[in-house]
């Protein structure tokens, strides 16, 4: 009796064990097959393991998303500069394309995408879908910079970036929010003091190391490795922004304090002079951008920017700066067409160009040309009466963007640098008077033009 139990149950665990075995292919063959879709199929079996779990993860991200209506577009560096070069043929006939997964199981740990804030509301209903798929999610906060101005609303937190992670793939989320209706923003990301950094490979995100800005783009629809996904319908100068995009905060909280220490100007002449300011500095700037000519805001209009986030009402002009690289002949003639005649040219392009055009109301631009050095940067100086030469040394620096008189402009990354070379150690302390040739800390003779090149070096109009 013993000994036919044991069969009987040997043959049951048997029986038991193909009925499950069956139930795995049935399940691969009628349910895994049917939710991946045809080009799964069709993909399969060009997939290793590891690629066939990038593009499954992906698949199953876009489709939460698009159930969801939450609007994403591709912005992962690696991925748009691969459909760069096939972008033509993606959009006209993707299916004549070779079959397999040529993008994203090209990707490495991570996958990157992008959300317009105002076009989603953050709803929970999502993230319990996330969930339920198999995703592992995380939020990231910051304070929203167009509130840090306002004493009370500064505190204010918005989502900056989501992290959702399935198996061995990261998608990585950057919320995108606009400013002064001219040009789009994310924030950085920062780590919570106790959280896991193990839950995604940080060191592998594209975006958020640094908060950054770029241009509003249009976005257009394809189909990629049988996905369909929005992209930026400019992506190679979209890629082109990714690596110039960090974005500068303005020292809102060290303006405060400078002003309580030294009031502002609330005069009728000083508001008056900053809204002439504000002005002629969007005519410049949309004069340049229309020749494709890249600056920042220089000299005491910087100082302004870094020390007060405005501009110094008493410094009577806006000063801007390019690297002589960027130079072209048809920007005195863009200024004259845009209603601002050149007031002065000093130099050649060769050697310590700057040139001065009267704004409207008399309001001066100025616009000084940088040329480097092996170990630094300088721009020149000229007197007129005398041919006197100058040069104003500054560290090596590089370009980062802010925001500006509601203007998007770009100022030198390593501000501090830049503003303590110009105006010494003292430089959070009002100077009013101001003596271009000896004041500045970085100022030095760099000799005389001569007699017989001043009616090419010394121009006044």
């Amino acid at each position: 009796m013993q000994r036919v139990n044991r069969n009987v149950v040997l043959a049951a665990l048997t029986a038991a064990s193909t009925l499950f075995l069956l139930f795995q292919l049935y399940y691969y063959r009628y349910y895994i097959t049917a939710k991946n879709g045809p080009s799964f199929s069709k993909l399969k079996g060009s997939l290793s393991a590891q690629d066939s779990t990038h593009w499954r993860v992906v698949k199953a991200f876009l489709s939460l998303v698009s159930k969801h209506n939450v609007p994403v577009f591709l912005v992962d560096s690696h991925i748009l500069g691969l459909l760069s070069k096939n972008l033509e043929q993606l959009r006209s006939s993707p299916d004549s394309l070779p079959p397999g997964c040529k993008f994203f199981c090209k990707q490495g740990d991570v996958t990157t995408f992008g959300l317009l804030d105002k076009l989603w509301e953050h709803k929970g209903s999502i993230f319990r879908a996330a969930e339920k798929l198999g995703f592992q999610w995380q939020k990231y906060d910051g304070r929203d910079p167009r509130l840090e101005g306002m004493d009370d609303l500064s505190g204010t937190e918005i989502p900056l970036h989501y992290i959702f992670k399935m198996a061995t793939h990261t998608i990585h989320l950057v919320v995108f929010y606009e400013r002064s209706g001219n040009y789009l923003w994310h924030g950085p990301l920062r780590l919570r003091r106790n959280m896991d950094r193990k839950f995604a490979p940080f060191r592998k995100l594209q975006f958020g190391r640094y908060a950054g800005s770029y241009s509003r783009a249009d976005l257009v629809q394809i189909t990629v490795d049988g996905l369909k996904v929005k992209i930026p319908r400019d992506s190679l100068q979209f890629l082109s922004e990714v690596l110039h995009s960090r974005f500068l905060e303005c020292r809102y909280k060290e303006a405060r304090s400078f002003f309580k220490l030294y009031p502002d100007d609330t005069s009728l002449e000083g508001i008056e002079f900053r809204k002439k300011a504000k002005t002629l500095l969007h005519l410049a700037a949309s004069t340049l951008d229309s020749l494709g000519v890249s600056f920042w805001i220089s000299s005491g209009t910087c100082l302004g920017w870094y020390r007060q986030c405005n501009v110094i009402p008493y410094s009577k002009d806006v000063d801007l700066g390019i690297f002589i690289q960027n130079y072209k002949p048809d920007l005195v003639p863009a200024f004259e067409k845009a209603d601002l005649p050149l007031k002065h040219k000093f130099g050649k392009v060769e050697d310590s160009l700057e040139l001065s055009f009267l704004g409207r109301d008399d309001v001066k631009l100025d616009i000084f040309f940088f040329y480097e050095e092996e170990d630094y940067m300088w721009n020149g100086g000229t007197q007129a009466k005398s041919g006197k030469k100058f040069k104003y040394l500054f560290p090596k620096f590089t370009l980062c963007w802010t925001e500006f008189l509601e203007l998007k402009v770009q100022v030198p990354c390593e501000t501090s640098d830049y503003i303590e070379a110009n105006y010494g150690k003292n430089w959070d302390v009002p100077l009013k008077v101001w003596d271009w040739k000896n004041s500045p800390s970085n100022v030095q003779p760099n000799g005389v033009w001569p007699v017989d090149e001043w009616d090419e070096v010394i121009q006044l109009f």
